[in-house]
């Protein structure tokens, strides 16, 4: 499915459907020996969509997951540990950028006061809400959903809902960037940087230039044909077996850690492989080669007057 730049989503469809196998890779680290998170709503929402017609991966798709699932397991915890370390340094105030089925504001532990807004798709965000309401789950901090697409004004939207531009900020900007055009990527972090008080703090999984090469694409298309011979193969159908590189906007776009430093943030960046490393995780060598083309990329604001 082509993406276009008015199109929208349920929680089934199009890059909807990508949270249901991030939440998948999580209610399988969950369910692990020696997980490095507990996430017990993850299969909630699995079970939810399954009901609804959904079609869990099964064979070479499920298998593909399990691979990357190191890789998605780290980044979750990263970014835990972001939004802890933020509560601790007396931020109390986050906002979760196309939050998909992200459950922190369920399960890590806010500090007193803390309010977490999520911003994403309607359908996605009322999915979401009706699950955990139908187990009786409440957030551990004030939670406000938004639900307005990331390439309108939802800065308008988000202080209609109580954001204040005043208090320092906790932004996470998680498994998104490929799925925004180029121009709508530096809008996002203008924007983000403009409703910044001093102190705020940023958290992204962002991509190297290599990740939007033709060269690193066409290694994924041969790939992807290689898993669906294999299924073939195995008599399994290859028709629920997407290209992710489908939903992604394919564009050049400035280097994340250079973008902010220029823009008073101070930054610092951690390639995939070291943060795996970090972890003792790692991915299977005919994963994407062994590595992922990612970092993650902390930034503190600092006074945006001062330069």
């Amino acid at each position: 499915m082509a993406r276009t730049d008015d199109d929208s989503w349920d929680i089934t469809e199009s890059v909807g459907a990508t949270a249901l196998g991030v939440a998948m890779a999580r209610a399988n680290e969950t369910a692990s020996d020696c997980p490095l998170f507990t996430d017990p709503y993850a299969q909630m929402f699995l079970d939810a969509a399954t009901a609804r017609g959904w079609h869990p991966p099964t064979g070479v798709m499920s298998r593909r997951i399990r691979a990357i699932g190191n890789y998605a397991a780290s980044r979750t915890k990263w970014f835990d540990e972001f939004f802890v370390a933020a509560g601790a340094a007396g931020i109390r105030q986050a906002v979760i950028l196309a939050a998909g089925l992200d459950a922190r504001a369920w399960r890590l532990p806010w500090i007193q006061d803390t309010v977490v807004f999520e911003i994403d798709q309607p359908l996605v965000l009322q999915f979401k809400q009706e699950v955990l309401a139908a187990h009786q789950v409440t957030s551990k901090a004030r939670y406000v959903p938004v639900a307005v697409d990331l390439r309108q004004d939802w800065p308008k939207a988000l202080e209609d809902a109580g954001f204040d531009i005043t208090e320092p900020t906790a932004w996470s900007v998680e498994g998104l960037l490929p799925y925004l055009p180029a121009d709508a990527q530096d809008r996002l972090f203008e924007r983000i940087t403009a409703m910044s008080a001093r102190d705020s703090r940023i958290g992204v999984e962002a991509f190297s230039a290599d990740f939007f090469s033709e060269d690193h694409l066409a290694r994924r298309r041969e790939r992807l044909e290689q898993m669906r011979a294999e299924a073939v193969e195995a008599g399994e159908s290859a028709e629920d077996m997407p290209d992710p590189a489908q939903l992604w906007f394919n564009e050049d776009r400035p280097y994340v850690p250079e973008w902010l430093s220029e823009h008073c943030w101070d930054v610092s960046a951690l390639p995939a492989e070291d943060l795996m490393a970090r972890y003792h995780r790692a991915l299977p060598a005919d994963t994407t080669e062994g590595t992922m083309p990612t970092e993650f990329v902390e930034g503190v604001l600092a006074d945006k007057f001062s330069q």
